[in-house]
Parts: C-alpha cells; sequence; structure tokens
C-alpha cells in the first residue's frame, strides 16, 4: 500500500516536473501541432499541418521517382534474405538487421491505440486513408535512408554513423558551398529535436504505456503493481533489460531485433487473425465498409475529408516517414551501394503500417468495438475487439505493447547516441554518458506521470520532419541519379547476388 509520504513525494515530483514543463510544452506543442480549422466542411474538422507537411512529402518523392516504392519491393525482398550481402562491405549490420532496428522503432502504440483512435473519430474508412498514407510513405522513407547511406561516416575501427544530420551537413556543401552553413544549422536542430524526442516518445512514454499495460492486466491498483514503488521497480527491470543490450552498440541492438521484431509482427498479427478468423463470416461486409465509408460524404467525422485526415494523421504518426529517425539506423548497413537500403526501407511503412495497422483496423471493424461508446478512444478500444474472442486476450494484448515499447526503447537509444555524438564528438564519454541518461529516464517514465515532458517530446519527434524534409527536397536529384544508376547496374547484370559472382 502507498504511504501519504510515497503519494506526497510522488505527486510533488509529477507536479513541479510537469509545472515546469507545461508553459514550454503548451507553446511549442501548439505551434508543432497547428490545426487549420475546417468549419466549412464540418464543425470541428481540423487540418493538422504537420501531417501535410509529410504527405505532401510522400506523394511528390512518389511522383518524383515515378512509384519507386513499387518497383523496389521485389529487390528489397532479395536484399533482405541477403542475396547481395558482402561481409567485405564496410558497416556494422546486414541489411535485414538494419530494418529490423528501424521497424522496432516504428512499431509501437500507434499501432494499437492509434489506429483505434483514427478509427473511432473517422469511422472504418479512415483505415483506406491510412494505408494510401503508408504507401506514400514508403517513398519517403527510401529516399532519406539512400542519403543515410550515401552521406554516412565509416570509421577506421568500422563503426558508423549516419542519418539526416550528416547528409544535411555533407549533402547540403556538395550541392553548393553556400549551403554548407545553412545545412550544419539544419543539421544541429535535427540532433536537437532527436534528443528531445529520444529521452521522451522514445522512452519515457514507452515505458510509462508497458508499466500501465502491465499493471492493467495483473489487477489493477489492487494488484501485485499496484504499490506506490511499483512503477519504479519495473521502471529499473526495464532499464538494465534496455542497458544490457544498448551498452554493446548498434550490433548488440540489431541482434535483439532481428529477432525481436519478427517474433513481436507475427504474434500480434495472430492474435488479430484468431479476431478475424472468430468472425470470418463478417469479413466482407469489413472490407466493404472500409471502402465505400471512405469515399462516403455521410462518413464518420466531417465526411470524405475528416475521414481522410484521421487516415492520414494515423499513418504520419506510425510510421515516421519523413521524420528521419529510421535513415539512422539504416545507415549503419554494410553495403557499398547507397541505393540498397533505400529499397529495403520501402518495407518498413509496408510493415508498420500497411501490414500491422491495417490487421488492428480490421479487428476494430469487424467486431464493432470503435462503436462503443463507454470506452475511451485508444488501446481500450483494440482490448475490447481482443476480448470479444477469449476473455484473457487483453493479456495477449498488454504482452504485446511492452514488446513494441521495449523494441521502441533500443531503437530509439541508437538515434539519442547518434545525435549525441554528431554535437559533442565521437567519444566513449559521450557513448556512456548517454547509455546512462536513457536508462535513468526509462525509469522515471515508468514510475511517474509526466505530461508535459511527453507532450514536449511529441512535438521534438515531428519537428525532426522539418528540417530533414528541407534537406530531401534539396538533395532530390541526388536520390534520382543514386536509385536510377543502381537500378540500372542491377538490371544489366554489372550487379549480381552473392552466388553468381566469381
Amino acid at each position: 500500500m502507498t504511504s501519504p509520504s510515497d503519494s506526497l513525494l510522488a505527486a510533488t515530483f509529477d507536479e513541479q516536473v510537469d509545472g515546469f514543463f507545461a508553459p514550454i510544452s503548451d507553446v511549442i506543442t501548439t505551434i508543432v501541432f497547428f490545426a487549420v480549422p475546417l468549419d466549412f466542411i464540418d464543425e470541428g474538422v481540423e487540418l493538422p499541418l504537420i501531417v501535410v507537411w509529410l504527405v505532401i512529402a510522400g506523394l511528390f518523392f512518389t511522383i518524383y521517382l515515378r512509384g519507386f516504392q513499387f518497383r523496389a519491393f521485389t529487390h528489397a525482398i532479395q536484399l533482405i534474405r541477403g542475396r547481395y550481402d558482402d561481409p567485405r562491405d564496410a558497416g556494422e549490420v546486414t541489411h535485414f538487421q538494419a530494418l529490423a532496428t528501424a521497424v522496432s522503432g516504428t512499431v509501437g502504440l500507434g499501432n494499437i491505440a492509434g489506429v483505434g483512435v483514427a478509427i473511432t473519430l473517422g469511422g472504418p474508412g479512415a483505415t483506406f486513408w491510412m494505408i494510401v498514407a503508408g504507401l506514400l510513405g514508403m517513398c519517403t522513407k527510401g529516399v532519406e535512408c539512400t542519403l543515410g547511406v550515401k552521406y554516412r561516416n565509416v570509421y577506421p575501427d568500422g563503426r558508423v554513423s549516419g542519418g539526416p544530420m550528416y547528409y544535411l551537413t555533407k549533402g547540403l556543401k556538395e550541392k553548393s558551398p553556400r549551403l554548407g552553413t545553412f545545412g550544419k544549422v539544419l543539421a544541429v536542430l535535427f540532433c536537437i529535436f532527436t534528443l528531445g524526442g529520444a529521452v521522451g516518445g522514445g522512452n519515457m512514454f514507452q515505458a510509462n504505456q508497458a508499466f500501465s499495460q502491465a499493471q492493467s492486466v495483473t489487477g489493477g491498483a489492487d494488484g501485485p503493481l499496484g504499490g506506490g514503488a511499483a512503477g519504479a521497480v519495473f521502471g529499473l527491470v526495464l532499464a538494465l533489460a534496455v542497458g544490457a543490450v544498448i551498452i554493446g552498440g548498434i550490433r548488440s541492438i540489431a541482434r535483439v531485433t532481428d529477432k525481436l521484431v519478427p517474433f513481436m509482427a507475427i504474434f500480434y498479427v495472430l492474435a488479430c487473425l484468431t479476431v478475424l478468423f472468430a468472425n470470418a463470416g463478417q469479413i466482407p461486409a469489413a472490407f466493404g465498409s472500409i471502402i465505400t465509408e471512405a469515399f462516403s460524404p455521410e462518413a464518420g467525422y466531417g465526411g470524405i475529408v475528416g475521414v481522410l485526415i484521421q487516415g492520414f494523421r494515423r499513418a504520419a504518426f506510425s510510421n515516421e516517414a519523413g521524420l528521419g529517425s529510421a535513415a539512422i539506423a539504416h545507415s549503419a548497413v554494410k553495403t557499398e551501394h547507397p541505393a540498397t537500403e533505400g529499397h529495403v526501407a520501402v518495407l518498413e511503412p509496408f510493415i508498420d503500417t500497411v501490414v500491422i495497422c491495417t490487421m488492428t483496423a480490421l479487428a476494430i471493424v469487424i467486431t464493432g468495438t470503435y462503436l462503443d461508446d463507454a470506452s475511451d478512444a485508444g488501446v481500450q478500444t483494440t482490448s475490447a475487439a481482443f476480448e470479444t474472442v477469449v476473455s484473457w486476450f487483453p493479456i495477449v494484448l498488454a504482452v504485446a505493447v511492452i514488446l513494441f515499447a521495449y523494441s521502441t526503447m533500443l531503437a530509439w537509444s541508437y538515434y539519442g547516441l547518434k545525435a549525441a555524438t554528431y554535437l559533442f564528438g565521437e567519444s566513449m564519454v559521450v557513448d556512456r554518458t548517454w547509455k546512462l541518461i536513457f536508462c535513468l529516464f526509462v525509469v522515471i517514465g515508468a514510475s511517474s506521470t509526466l505530461d508535459a515532458v511527453i507532450g514536449f517530446s511529441d512535438s521534438m519527434i515531428f519537428l525532426m520532419s522539418l528540417p530533414n524534409i528541407i534537406g530531401l527536397y534539396i538533395l532530390a536529384r541526388v536520390v534520382k541519379r543514386e536509385i536510377n544508376g543502381y537500378r540500372a547496374q542491377v538490371e544489366s547484370g554489372e550487379i549480381l547476388p552473392m552466388a553468381d559472382r566469381t
């Protein structure tokens, strides 16, 4: 039982931190998530400009690169199967490991709670637009990851540092010396935003949600995790599990994520399929509802535009296409051809949004739990869908949430590390200091409810897209040249699978 002094200390800590961050967080989140009201369509419909910024980038590069993401799919599968892996190439991880690490950073609570929010507010039709946005995001991911490899730093000891901060600095300077200073400013801003996002959204929020789910399925406040120190203890265990992996760097993270990501993805998809098979007769009607309500003026929240906004918003917030985070992980790949990772990266939004988010959406639509006004939009909507099949199925969902949270923390610890080493130098002191700070915030996140800090960090994550996408537009021709040149070499037989090389 929590003593009054424990409660007072906890409340004081939360209130003090929230009190400090709240004014800053309110101003920044208001700016970052500024939405244009569309009252002429329907009262309450708003268009978030950050979503427009991300979706337009996906649309632009899809047109500019002639649907590259769709042409890249077959070769991307060949790359992650290792057919072109050359152990002599510079880098630290395989194509599959790079993909697994990046996917571990995006697959998370947004795939579970976020989809529930989208469908509750936008109706089944939001699923259709979520898939469309995911398909557009595939191209953006391919662009930023191609640049990440092209402009990465490879050190004599084999370590690699890459990501938007490097292509913003080196790429813009290469494009024009006059852009060098501008690129440096963009790179520094990107790193600052990445550090803020890594500590909050990529760490504290994940730890907090993992503990909340674990507490929920073990009896709530009256269960074994209901004590005053339970959050701190849970956070400490989680921090030790995170620290044991991240201490070894990207190679250690990749060794875990290349096993964990396939397991958790299959685990969650099988859980969704169980719901679908139990309601197999309603699957055709669910698909029909998704298609018709995507274009129905009367559908959901605000008609077609409102449904479209909800779908695009969830996809943009889930797969992180355009934020530049994935380019940091993909830059560590073993390859001599930057466009190889551009091909592999297109699979990431496909897995995250087109597969996992869609499976969640189908489970919710088929069971109709989004129509229940009694449950909050979000994870409860998804949990209720699972519970319609088996009463204990929410426990399966809780396991999925914890796995997703853990894998997200592993990836974001690496993103934050690369931002820190860019700002403060490549040294063991910076490396160890960042990892210690990151693990400390795992404990704080699990044991506190710092709403203002988490709101602030969410803003930081989406602010990453501003310098990143500016750089992508400036370097668009470079990307096009890299991708077209590589594909020409593969098609002509100049680049062959390892088995066919003499």
